[in-house]
C-alpha cells in the first residue's frame, strides 16, 4: 500500500535582508533536504531542539509557506498548482493543531461559529455546519449548551484546546498535524489532552504527524518517530526502537536529557555541550560534527545520507555506513 503522505527532497530557505553593497544575500536554512513518509493511521512523532525545521516542516506540509524545493504527494496524488491535488482540497484532508490556543482561535467568534467556520467556507449549509459543530464539542468532551456561544478569553487553556482539536476535524480530515500541541499546558491537562487525542484518532480513523519537544509524550502518543537537527533528518523509526537503542550520537545525547525518576540513574554531566551551529552559515558535511565526540576528517567533508537499516530505522551517520571512511563504520 502506497502512504499517505509521501515528502521528499522538502527544501525551505529564508533570505535575510542584507545591506546595499552586499553582494550575496545570506539565507536561513531552516529545513534542507527532508524526506518521509507517513501511513494512514499511524502517528509520526517529531523532535529536536529549538530551531531544528519541526515547526517550519509543519508549515510547508500544509501550504501556509511556500517550499523552495521538493514535492508533497497525499495518498498518491502530488499537490500543487495543477499537478492533481488543489492546495483547497489538501485542506480537507489534512488539518493543524497550533501551539498558541488563545491566537489560534477568533476572539470576536463564538466557539460554535470558530468550528463551523470551515464547513462553511467550504459549502456546507449553515444549520449543517452548527449541527456538526455541536457533535464535535461533544466529541472533544465539552458540554455544547454550555460552551456552544462562549468566547475564547471565557475558557482555560486546555480548554481552547479542545476547541482547536474540533475545529480541526470540522473538514472531516484524515492527517491531523499538532505542533507542540500540549506544550502549553500544564501536566494534569496535557494528560488528559493526548488521552482525548488517542480516542478521537480511534474514532475518527485518523493519522497523525505529533510534534514536541518533550520527548515522553511522544513515546507515549507515536509509533515512530523523526530526529531533526539544523533542519536535517538524522534518524527516523520506530519509537520504541529508537528510544531503547538509538544509533544517531545526537538522538543519543537527546535521550540522555530525560529526567529519570530513578535516584541511582542521576545525570552527572552534561550528554551534549555547546550550541547549534548557525543556520544561516551551517557546517560543512555532516551538520552535527561541531558537537559530535566521534567527528572525523570525513565527517567534515561528506554529508551522510539517510540509508534504510534492515532493522526498520533510517540513519544519517557516517559511523552506521560501510566505507564510508569512518574509524568506527
Amino acid at each position: 500500500m502506497s502512504p499517505l503522505l509521501a515528502v521528499k527532497g522538502l527544501t525551505k530557505h529564508f533570505p535575510l535582508r542584507s545591506g546595499l553593497l552586499s553582494r550575496a544575500k545570506p539565507v536561513v536554512q531552516a529545513v534542507d533536504d527532508v524526506s518521509f513518509e507517513v501511513d494512514a493511521g499511524e502517528t509520526l512523532g517529531i523532535v529536536g531542539e529549538s530551531g531544528c525545521g519541526k515547526s517550519t516542516t509543519a508549515r510547508l506540509l500544509m501550504h501556509l509557506a511556500p517550499a523552495d524545493r521538493g514535492t508533497i504527494a497525499f495518498d498518491g496524488s502530488l499537490v500543487g498548482a495543477g499537478e492533481g491535488l488543489s492546495r483547497r482540497d489538501l485542506h480537507r484532508q489534512m488539518q493543524m493543531v497550533f501551539q498558541d490556543s488563545y491566537a489560534s482561535l477568533n476572539p470576536r467568534l463564538p466557539v460554535s461559529m470558530s468550528i463551523a467556520f470551515g464547513p462553511l467556507v467550504h459549502g456546507l449549509g449553515k444549520p449543517a455546519a452548527l449541527a456538526r459543530a455541536m457533535d464535535l464539542l461533544q466529541a472533544v468532551g465539552l458540554d455544547p449548551l454550555s460552551f456552544a456561544n462562549r468566547y475564547p478569553h471565557e475558557l482555560s487553556g486546555g480548554q481552547r484546546q479542545r476547541i482547536n482539536v474540533a475545529r480541526a476535524l470540522a473538514l472531516q480530515p484524515r492527517l491531523l498535524i499538532l505542533d507542540e500541541a500540549v506544550s502549553a499546558l500544564d501536566k494534569s491537562i496535557e494528560a488528559q489532552v493526548l488521552n482525548l487525542l488517542l480516542d478521537l484518532k480511534e474514532r475518527f480513523d485518523l493519522t497523525y504527524i505529533f510534534i514536541s519537544h518533550d520527548l515522553n509524550v511522544v513515546r507515549f502518543i507515536s509509533d515512530r518517530v523523526m530526529v531533526m537537527y539544523l533542519g536535517k533528518v538524522v534518524e527516523l523509526g520506530p519509537v520504541d526502537r529508537i528510544y531503547r537503542e538509538p544509533k544517531h550520537p545526537y538522538t543519543h545525547a537527546l535521550l540522555s536529557a530525560i529526567p529519570s525518576m530513578d535516584p541511582r540513574h542521576r545525570t552527572t554531566e552534561a550528554p551534549l555541550s555547546g550550541d547549534p551551529p548557525n543556520p544561516i552559515n551551517p557546517p560543512s558535511g555532516c551538520r552535527f560534527r561541531t558537537r559530535c565526540p566521534f567527528a572525523e576528517p570525513v565527517c567534515e567533508e561528506v554529508p551522510p545520507a539517510l540509508q534504510m537499516g534492515e532493522d526498520g530505522r533510517a540513519v544519517a551517520c557516517h559511523m552506521l555506513m560501510p566505507g564510508s571512511g569512518h574509524s568506527r563504520a
